[in-house]
């Protein structure tokens, strides 16, 4: 028998700048305990004025964990250290995995209209916390975008299980199993779809109205609902129609001791990682 699953708990967003001034909305990861294992923060920039986003994102560390950037509109440019560099317009993604080290600037190429977009952060299990950092860009034309009655869904990661649609994202071999559908409907309509028990998830809301569950519990716009146990989502536009980010992972259970843009196990690895930034060895 399918359990659907329900609202838990809604973090709201909070409007907040990173990089050198970008303005964000950031719900998960806002402050330690409104994280939801494995994720550890999303973030959605949003804005018609280069002011907001101009500045970018100059090079900076990461070492410990995955981060995903979905691109909705705009044209944004990483470079690292590694000599990767990669150009993100509209539909594409990047997942770069952290892991021991990695020193990157993401930066807009744009001087004027829309930048929108998600950053999502992901913890890594401490067995792969210190193996080589790797990244790929996954562009909008490799990215399914399956139509369902209703709905249209583009499934970055994880498999679609949906009437009897079954459709699988490009992103695999990630060990937390991720799901991450990005999901239009039209008004009043209706998407359901299996997600992996014991999976932590959430849904993102970034535009127009949408209820969750058998209770139809209402949906805040800009706001992380985690969901409770079940295997399956049931999600319901209202009069506007709704465009959601579904997330869910296979959770972690480890200790997660984080300092700014380092995600570690212990206080001793997050110190370790400082030494070696400082040292010029975290990227090595």
């Amino acid at each position: 028998m399918m359990t659907i699953r329900e609202i838990r708990h809604v973090i709201p967003s909070h409007a907040t700048t990173d990089g050198a001034g970008v303005k964000i909305q950031r719900s998960i990861g806002a402050s330690p305990m409104f994280r939801l294992d494995p994720f550890l923060m999303l973030d959605e920039f949003y804005s018609d004025n280069p002011d907001d986003y101009i500045a970018g994102f100059p090079s900076h560390p990461h070492r410990g964990f995955e981060t995903v950037t979905y691109m909705l509109d705009g044209h944004m440019r990483h470079e690292d250290h590694l000599g990767n560099k990669g150009d993100l317009r509209a539909g594409d993604v990047q997942w770069m995995t952290a892991a021991h080290g990695i020193i990157h600037s993401e930066m807009p190429q744009q001087t004027e209209g829309r930048m929108r977009g998600f950053q999502l952060w992901i913890n890594l299990p401490a067995a792969e916390k210190m193996k080589p950092a790797a990244w790929q860009d996954i562009p909008a034309a490799t990215i399914p975008d399956v139509a369902l009655e209703g709905a249209h869904v583009r499934v970055i990661a994880g498999l679609l299980s949906a009437g009897d649609r079954e459709v699988s994202g490009p992103i695999h071999g990630v060990s937390t199993k991720p799901v991450y559908f990005d999901v239009v409907l039209e008004p009043n309509a209706t998407f359901e779809t299996d997600l992996p028990t014991g999976h932590s998830a959430f849904v993102y809301l970034y535009e127009g109205n949408a209820f969750v569950g058998e209770r139809s519990a209402p949906l805040d716009l800009r706001a992380a609902a985690t969901l409770g146990e079940g295997d399956r989502v049931r999600i319901k536009a209202g009069p506007q129609g709704a465009s959601f980010l579904l997330l869910a992972a296979k959770p972690l259970n480890e200790p997660v001791v984080q300092y700014g843009p380092f995600v570690m196990n212990t206080r001793e690895e997050i110190e370790q990682a400082l030494s070696d930034y400082r040292d010029g060895t975290l990227a090595a």
